[in-house]
């Protein structure tokens, strides 16, 4: 019985049908960051300047994710572990479905990210580095997370009680503080446009 479990599979319409029919390479673009640090802005942002060009895309976004998916986790170190060992399979799916994939996902610890990156196939994933200093992510504070986690209201918040590990070598660093949004997409799509055109 076990081997006629996944016959299907074989049957069904692969990646490179779906990728012609939409005339793009489907792709993992993983935006990360410090909670204010501007990744959801700069994903938003390049999402529609994809779609402009006529390329079909999808975000997925820490907050939509928790408020679905992955309700059930916590914030501890192995929730946050299968939190993005979740997100990274449903990736593949969309891999598989031809499509460009826009991921805000904080990120903190470099062993979780390589292990995205490993569920989703390093041919398959682009590295976005949203760098921007605690200093001025807490001067933002756009949800009050920051005061909060400093008055101890919120435990193993990142950047404060919990780890964040600035990655060495990511594919695309970019520096909010003294360009817009706008600016930075450019910069993003001067380095992974040429990936996406099938």
């Amino acid at each position: 019985m076990a081997e006629n479990i996944f016959p299907v599979f074989e049957r069904m319409l692969q990646r490179e049908h779906k990728e012609k029919l939409l005339r793009q390479n489907s792709m993992v673009l993983w935006v990360y960051g410090l909670s204010g640090s501007g990744k959801t802005t700069i994903s938003v942002a390049l999402e529609k300047s994809l779609h402009d060009r006529g390329f079909l895309t999808q975000i997925l976004d820490g907050d939509n994710i928790r408020a679905g998916i992955n309700n059930n986790l916590t914030f501890s170190e192995e929730d946050r572990a299968e939190n993005l060992r979740r997100i990274a399979e449903v990736n593949k799916l969309f891999i598989n479905c031809g499509v460009i994939t826009i991921n805000c996902f904080i990120s903190p610890l470099k062993k979780n990210r390589d292990a995205v990156r490993e569920i989703i196939g390093a041919d398959n994933f682009i590295e976005i580095f949203v760098d921007t200093p605690l200093e001025e992510c807490e001067k933002r504070d756009v949800k009050g997370l920051y005061k909060m986690a400093r008055e101890g209201k919120i435990k193993n918040f990142t950047g404060i009680d919990a780890p964040f590990e600035v990655p060495e070598n990511p594919d695309v660093r970019v520096d909010t503080i003294s360009k817009s949004p706008e600016m930075l997409v450019a910069e993003i799509l001067d380095k992974v446009l040429s990936k996406l055109y099938y």
